[in-house]
């Protein structure tokens, strides 16, 4: 019969490293996100209400 507390253990803790890693992939692409200064966000005017319009038409 297999051991049944071994196999649960070695899951978890492999379970354990596995989440730690994908935690450190993020952690690091947050950094270069952050870090990163080359584009900057516009905010776009709302559309005249003319182009709403137009757009409600075409359904």
């Amino acid at each position: 019969m297999p051991d049944w507390k071994a196999m649960y253990l070695f899951l978890m803790r492999d379970t354990e490293k596995a989440i730690r890693i994908l935690e450190e992939g993020q952690q690091k692409c947050e950094e270069m996100y952050l870090q990163d200064t080359g584009s900057t966000l516009r905010i776009l005017p709302p559309p005249a209400p003319g182009e709403a319009e137009g757009a409600e038409g075409r359904r």
